[in-house]
């Protein structure tokens, strides 16, 4: 698969599927929002723990995330052990869901890339390393399961990014993206992956493609909240230009 017009077809399904969740949880943001914050009705019995390491804000917004994407009912839950949080499988791909949240203290790795596991995408290839060779990836996830047969469907990544505060867990910023899928590797080569602290591992350098190169440069990333009035910080000018250029198109 080497030519733009077989490229032009994975970044279609890729953005076909990238709009119908955004849509869907730009729709359900109020109720994403208030499941975040009923935590607030017990926080005098958890907040002690939460202050001692022993929870993570993570566990409490997967749960929000999760359920009303499983409630939307899209495609079949997919059992298999090696995959992301969500994965489903619909009439044309099989596709896998992860929730990154990053806290503000991390916000410049936010604002340009986030870690993604080899379970959860199938981009291998190389990552370029600052002052040393280029060092190979290898991603757990195919580009297309059951390839070169008559049940062949393409892999598709996607990552629902939430920024926010530590001391009082107020969210900043909600984002939905999709990971280039491994066949575009032969396009975008090093410029989607970034090295991560250990040799195995890789972050998803987003901010180096956030466009859908084959189709007019439509967005790979869409900003589902944005508080105006908390996000002063210039790191995130990025999510800013991406949330008034979506209200404004």
């Amino acid at each position: 698969m080497c030519d733009k017009i077989d490229f032009k077809k994975i970044e279609a399904i890729e953005m076909k599927y990238l709009n119908k969740y955004y849509h869907f949880l730009k729709f359900a943001e109020d109720e994403m929002l208030l499941g975040f914050k009923t935590k607030e009705k017990i926080k005098d019995d958890w907040f002690r723990y939460y202050k001692s390491g022993i929870s993570d804000f993570a566990v409490g917004a997967e749960r929000i995330v999760y359920a009303l994407l499983n409630g939307k009912g899209i495609g079949q839950p997919n059992s298999a052990p090696v995959g992301s949080d969500l994965f489903f499988e619909v009439e044309d791909a099989f596709i896998h869901i992860d929730l990154k949240t990053v806290q503000t203290d991390n916000i410049g790795d936010y604002a340009k890339s986030i870690f993604v596991g080899t379970n959860q995408n199938s981009y291998t290839g190389y990552m370029e390393v600052k002052g040393k060779e280029n060092r190979l990836y290898n991603s757990s996830l195919p580009t297309y399961y059951n390839k070169g047969t008559t049940q062949e469907k393409i892999c598709l990544t996607y990552f629902v990014t939430i920024l926010y505060e530590k001391e009082n867990l107020d969210i900043l910023v909600i984002s939905i993206m999709c990971m280039p899928n491994g066949e575009l590797e032969k396009h975008y080569k090093t410029r989607v992956l970034k090295a991560g602290k250990n040799p195995d591992k890789t972050r998803f350098n987003f901010s180096n493609v956030p466009n859908f190169e084959f189709l007019d440069n439509k967005k790979r990333i869409k900003v589902i909240y944005f508080d105006e009035k908390k996000c002063s910080n210039k790191k995130l000018d990025f999510y800013r230009e991406l949330y008034h250029g979506q209200n404004e198109s």
